[in-house]
C-alpha cells in the first residue's frame, strides 16, 4: 500500500534549517533547494537580483532557498521545475496546456518557500517584523490549510470539482515592454504574480476559483487579447484587490482511505453562512493599490479618483469593454 500519510509542521511549529519542507525528514542543514528554479534564474540573470524580507534583511533571488530532503528534490520538485521550463518555452499556449493543477503546485512551492524562509527568519530576526506571522493563530491556520493542498506536489491528491486557486494567463504586448522578468507576492493575501517573457501568470492561492469567477467580466473583455504593461498592472491590481478583501478560509477534508488506494481524494467547504466571501469594495483603498502597481508611471491617487465613481481605468471603457492600447500617452 502506497504511503498517503500528510505531513503538519504546523502541529509543532516545525520550521527549522534541519527538517524537509515538504515531508519532514531529519535533514543537514546543506540540504537545500532553490525557492527559484535554477532554469529561471539562469534565463532572467535572477542570481544576484535581491529580495527585501519581512524583517529587513536582503537575500537574493540565487540564495533563497528551502531546507528539502534529497528524495524530495529529486522526485518531486526537479521532475516539476522540468515540466515548466518546457511549457513557459512554448509560451503562453505551453503554459496554458500544463495541468493547471501543476501550475498551482508551482506557484505554490515558490509562494511557501518564501513564506518558510520567514517563518525560520522569525526565530532570530534582524528586526522583528511589525506583525510576525508565527503569532497571528488566523494566518496560520490558513497556512496550514494551504500547505495541505500543497502536498499534493509528493502525495497523490485529486481534487473533487475544485482547484484550490484562481489563475489567470495573460499575454502582454511587446511594443513597450521592457521587463522580460517580473515577480511580487503578497504573503497574507496569498496573492501572487510572475512575468515570463511574453507572459503574466496571475494567483490567487487558497480561494478555490472564486476570485476568477467574481472577476468574470473582466476576464471575458481581456480574454485573447495582447495587454500593455500597464494594462497588466491594473489588471494585476484589480486580483491583488480582490484577494485582500476576500474573507474566508476554505477548508479541505480527505476522503477515508481504503486499503486499495493509490491516491487521496480531497473535498472542500466554504463557510458562507457565518461569513460575507467578499468585504466590501471601497474605491480609496482600490485606488491605494493601483497606485501601488501604476508607480512606473507615476499615476497617482488622486488622478485614479478625479471621477470617485469611475476611477481611472486603462483596461476597460465606460461600457466595460476592452481598450485597445499600443503605447501609453502620459496623462495631462
Amino acid at each position: 500500500m502506497r504511503d498517503l500519510t500528510l505531513y503538519d509542521p504546523f502541529e509543532r511549529m516545525q520550521f527549522t534549517d534541519t527538517n524537509c519542507f515538504l515531508c519532514g525528514t531529519i535533514i543537514t542543514t546543506e540540504h537545500r533547494a532553490p525557492v527559484f528554479g535554477e532554469w529561471l534564474q539562469q534565463k532572467y540573470n535572477l542570481k544576484q537580483k535581491e529580495l527585501l524580507m519581512l524583517d529587513k534583511s536582503i537575500t537574493t533571488f540565487g540564495q533563497l532557498s528551502i531546507p528539502c530532503c534529497d528524495r524530495c528534490h529529486t522526485h518531486y520538485l526537479m521532475p516539476l521545475e522540468h515540466e515548466v521550463e518546457q511549457a513557459a518555452g512554448k509560451g503562453l499556449e505551453g503554459l496554458q496546456a500544463l495541468p493547471p493543477q501543476r501550475l498551482f503546485q508551482w506557484i505554490g512551492k515558490m509562494y511557501y518557500g518564501s513564506l518558510v524562509t520567514e517563518l525560520i527568519k522569525e526565530a532570530a530576526p534582524l528586526v522583528m517584523p511589525q506583525y510576525a506571522v508565527s503569532e497571528d493563530p488566523a494566518m496560520l491556520g490558513k497556512f496550514r490549510s494551504f500547505f495541505q493542498v500543497l502536498q499534493s506536489l509528493r502525495v497523490p491528491m485529486e481534487f473533487s470539482d475544485f482547484l484550490p486557486c484562481s489563475l489567470f494567463l495573460l499575454e502582454v504586448s511587446p511594443t513597450e515592454d521592457e521587463l522580460p522578468f517580473e515577480y511580487q507576492d503578497e504573503l497574507k493575501t496569498m496573492a501572487f504574480s510572475i512575468k515570463l517573457g511574453p507572459v503574466a501568470i496571475i494567483c490567487t492561492l487558497l480561494d478555490n476559483g472564486i476570485i476568477k469567477k467574481a472577476l468574470g467580466r473582466l476576464l471575458q473583455a481581456t480574454e485573447g487579447k495582447q495587454l500593455h504593461p500597464i494594462q497588466l498592472a491594473e489588471f494585476k491590481a484589480r486580483v491583488f484587490y480582490a484577494a485582500y478583501i476576500f474573507n474566508v478560509v476554505p477548508e479541505y477534508f480527505i476522503r477515508p482511505v481504503k486499503p486499495e488506494d493509490d491516491h487521496l481524494v480531497l473535498d472542500t467547504l466554504i463557510d458562507d453562512v457565518t461569513n460575507e466571501i467578499f468585504n466590501p469594495w471601497e474605491m480609496p483603498a482600490y485606488a491605494h493599490m493601483l497606485e501601488e502597481m501604476l508607480k512606473p508611471w507615476s499615476i497617482r491617487e488622486q488622478q485614479i479618483l478625479q471621477d470617485p465613481q469611475r476611477p481611472l481605468s486603462f483596461l476597460l471603457d465606460d461600457n466595460n469593454q476592452f481598450k485597445p492600447m499600443e503605447r501609453y500617452e502620459k496623462i495631462g
